[in-house]
């Protein structure tokens, strides 16, 4: 696809080998075979008709896309050379401005990988925070390339929003944050509760339904910002905060003493979280989603971002190897996706995979010590599953 256009050959037995570009306005009438094409033009009389009953008869006549479906996002991030990815405003784990100022976490990691295999650097990225209510909107009015922003893949979303979720990065659920001075254990005890909730979520509507099936009559306190639900919650104003567990797990970082909060065993919906690109660009969505499947292919691989300098240990010669691995692993997307051959080495020697990733920012050594969980490998327990790189 280039500026709305897309390109076929149209081999018949060598005979001809022309390409018809969409927008043309007059196409070649030409009988080849058991095929037969009438061309449309600027004139509403003539029509346009592709006779194929013979050519499937005959089998004489093959249609090939040729070159790359160029992509109009792609495009626009080579030409200004930086890819513009929208994250949280700040969300500790996910994404975060650390005491330097640098963007850090899993989803601007993810912001990277897509730098890397797009531009060949993971460096080329500028972040634009966004709240809940406006990140869809800011995607959508093309103020980002890309939304890498923990959030969730609904059907009312996809099918009605004019996006797209190019796939799963973080399998997540809502839960409860609780004050554990007041003894709660479960959320079958929140009768009566004030509970805080950020707007332009899926979260009031999910503890609603949770509250309403179990009798219970709850009170929703609501908040633009997130970080002005955590203050709520930390001074009393609210009994509970609910969220995506992974955000509660970030939030419950930041308060005076984490530990004296617990985050209750229910988890009361299923929470997708990944990546977002806008609808009618398949080839960018294609780019997005295959960086995400070749991160998770990678770690199936045991593929690492260490493993590719000598320096790290490893003799010249097993790191060539495993750059080798990477090149070989992605290069059957490269002409698809418009990307030079080693660009999952790229990616990979550039974020890590995805435990990497993980641990490096989610996991049991950072503050908020997020098991893997549902989220390892499903050769590993959990259901992190990605296509095959072939």
């Amino acid at each position: 696809m280039e500026g709305g256009r897309w390109q076929l050959d149209i081999n018949c037995g060598g005979v001809l080998n022309k390409s018809l570009l969409q927008s043309d306005t007059d196409f070649i009438d030409h009988a080849c075979s058991a095929w037969r094409f009438i061309a449309v033009t600027q004139n509403p009389t003539r029509r346009r008709r592709f006779d194929l009953r013979s050519a499937l008869v005959t089998g004489a006549i093959w249609l090939t896309f040729t070159g790359v479906a160029a992509s109009a996002t792609l495009n626009d991030v080579r030409t200004r050379d930086r890819l513009i990815c929208g994250v949280s405003e700040g969300l500790p784990g996910f994404s975060y401005r650390d005491a330097a100022g640098a963007w850090r976490g899993f989803d601007v990691d993810f912001c990277r990988a897509v730098a890397a295999a797009a531009l060949g650097d993971a460096g080329k990225v500028d972040y634009v925070p966004l709240s809940a209510t406006d990140r869809f909107e800011a995607l959508q009015e093309g103020r980002v390339d890309l939304l890498s922003r923990n959030s969730t893949w609904t059907m009312s979303r996809d099918l009605g929003l004019g996006i797209d979720f190019a796939g799963i990065a973080f399998y997540d659920g809502q839960g409860f944050l609780a004050n554990a001075v007041d003894g709660m254990t479960s959320a079958l005890e929140l009768l009566g509760a004030r509970i805080c909730v950020v707007s332009g979520t899926t979260t009031e509507n999910n503890a609603a339904d949770y509250f309403a099936s179990k009798g219970m009559e709850v009170f929703f306190v609501q908040y633009s910002k997130r970080a002005a639900a955590r203050d709520a919650y930390a001074s009393g104003q609210c009994d509970v905060f609910t969220a995506d567990r992974s955000a509660l797990a970030a939030e419950r970082s930041l308060l005076a003493n984490p530990d004296d909060h617990v985050i209750l065993p229910e988890v009361i919906s299923k929470e997708p979280l990944g990546p977002v690109t806008r609808e009618g660009d398949a080839a960018w969505t294609g780019l997005v989603r295959w960086t995400l499947y070749g991160l998770i292919n990678a770690e199936e691989r045991g593929l690492m971002a260490a493993e590719f300098a000598p320096a790290a240990g490893f003799a010249l010669a097993a790191a060539k190897d495993i750059r080798s691995e990477a090149i070989k692993l992605g290069k059957p997307a490269s002409q698809s996706l418009d990307l030079p051959e080693d660009w999952l080495a790229v990616v990979i020697g550039s974020v890590g995979n995805y435990r990497e990733i993980f641990d490096r920012n989610l996991g049991e050594d950072t503050p908020l010590a997020i098991d893997r969980g549902v989220n390892a490998l499903w050769t590993e327990g959990g259901i992190l599953y990605a296509p095959p790189m072939h």
